[in-house]
């Protein structure tokens, strides 16, 4: 898979530094989505940051504002022209310059509304265009002309960027872009394009590098992480082995080799892409966490078909069976979509069966939402809202009902903790999380942050527990 060259970007970059040298410049970047916006907001912060601009959290002191958008729900349009209405005085007042980019940019008639009712942007680009930001930025900064640079192809893997991450204990790792699945409800693949996966080395010397400077656990990201590198075998794409990975299983047992790094997660996986040497990795790799993302999005066969996703509850349950036979202390979590079009009460029952059996560690619960350019937008059935809210609400309750059981299992046990850094809610506790990804809240001095330690849990509280150190 090629590589995108990136020398006239690394080259802009020196040439806004100097524009930019002593002018004490501020940015602000707001993120809307996924791991991997997220992932692509720390390179994007990482080029600012090289151009010399200084990261504030106050909009109305940035001279650079930059949307990263998301385009999997309706309501992350509402928050990017609702931020819009927002940054338009700050506009007017100094000349700050207004960048859009992310998936979203990928939908004609989003930006067909931005040019029409926000025509005040300076800058729109696609998550294919990322690494031209710096250059796009040059040409504002020279002749001010509005910027429209926007791929409608899949895109190439890009490498070399600088990167700014805002945590100094977990870091995010791209492993692969893009999808194949076409999901009927899923905007991503038209946005983000068709699967790509980066060179072995590349992933693994950015994980050594990230354990050398002190990260204690990684996340691997995909939207279908487990098919990394299918796409390529399957049209003949030569990548060279390194450290012995040319599958997703093999990834996982080198990453669990490198020193420095304690733990291992992964995100998305697809349940039909979970093959039996995915399994075995994660149960022989000590570093993997066991607790898996195992996307269900409906438990009825019939909606799932109509979804695409290619299995069947039935098959769902059986995989669910096999990874809990072979491995020890496994955890799911899992996504779940209520109201998709077509669904009936007897296909939501089939949804909270599915969740009652499985009992998951973890459920992440989503409306659905209409997405223009999908096929489940065009589908005649579709739900009404109560419907859906009503079934939400149901859902909820279930899961809710189950969370407050399992969180009652770890009181009085000992569970190993990857302190993260202080509360956000309480600055006197520190926080962390435990393998299965349960936060856990203590109390303790801040020499402990990015140390895995054993706590024994000793109250449940919903959402968190809290936990004490054993001395």
């Amino acid at each position: 898979m090629a590589k995108a060259d990136i020398q006239d970007s690394l080259e802009k970059i020196k040439t806004v530094a100097k524009i930019n040298e002593g002018k004490n410049l501020k940015y602000s970047i707001l993120t809307m989505g996924c791991q991997l916006n997220e992932n692509d907001s720390e390179k994007l912060s990482g080029m600012m940051e090289e151009m010399n601009y200084i990261k504030t959290d106050k909009l109305s002191d940035a001279d650079l504002i930059v949307f990263n958008t998301c385009c999997v729900r309706e309501n992350a349009e509402d928050k990017l022209f609702g931020k819009l209405g927002e940054v338009k005085k700050y506009k007017e007042e100094k000349g700050t310059i207004i960048a859009i980019g992310g998936c979203m940019m990928q939908e004609k008639h989003i930006v067909e509304k931005l040019k029409q009712s926000y025509p005040f942007f300076d800058i729109i680009f696609g998550p294919h265009t990322l690494a031209q930001f710096p250059v796009d930025l040059c040409k504002i900064l020279y002749n001010r002309k509005r910027i429209e640079d926007i791929l409608d192809i899949d895109g190439e893997i890009i490498e070399g960027l600088p990167i700014r991450r805002d945590d100094n204990v977990k870091a995010s790792v791209a492993i692969m872009n893009g999808c194949n699945n076409f999901c009927t409800y899923c905007i991503v693949p038209y946005v983000r394009g068709r699967e790509r996966s980066r060179e072995p080395k590349d992933i693994i010397e950015e994980v050594k590098q990230l354990a050398e400077q002190g990260y204690k656990e990684i996340m691997l990201l995909g939207q279908n992480v487990n098919s990394y590198l299918r796409t390529e075998k399957e049209n003949n794409i030569h990548f060279e082995e390194y450290e012995g990975v040319n599958s997703f299983a093999t990834l996982l047992r080198a990453v669990n080799k490198i020193e420095g790094i304690e733990r291992i997660r992964f995100i998305s996986p697809h349940p039909k892409d979970f093959t039996d040497d995915v399994i075995e990795a994660i149960r022989d790799c000590d570093k993997v966490c066991k607790l898996v993302h195992l996307p269900l999005q409906s438990g009825s066969s019939e909606i799932l078909k109509a979804m695409n996703r290619k299995y069947s509850k039935e098959q769902y349950l059986n995989l669910v069976e096999k990874m809990k036979k072979n491995i020890p202390n496994l955890t799911l979590s899992t996504d779940i979509i209520v109201g998709f079009p077509g669904e009936t009460e007897e296909n939501f029952k089939d949804t909270l069966d599915v969740v009652e059996k499985v009992n998951f560690e973890q459920v992440y619960m989503f409306i659905y939402s209409r997405r223009v350019g999908t096929p489940g937008d065009k589908m005649k059935n579709q739900i009404s809202e109560n419907i859906k809210h009503e079934r939400f609400d149901r859902l909820k309750k279930l899961v809710e009902k189950q969370i407050e059981l399992k969180n009652m299992e770890y009181i009085n046990t000992v569970q190993n903790v990857l302190i993260e850094g202080r509360s956000k809610t309480n600055e006197n506790m520190l926080t962390g999380r435990t393998d299965s990804n349960k936060v856990v809240v203590l109390e303790g001095p801040d020499d402990l942050i990015g140390k895995v330690l054993p706590l024994t849990i000793i109250s449940e509280h919903m959402w968190y527990l809290k936990g004490k150190i054993i001395k």
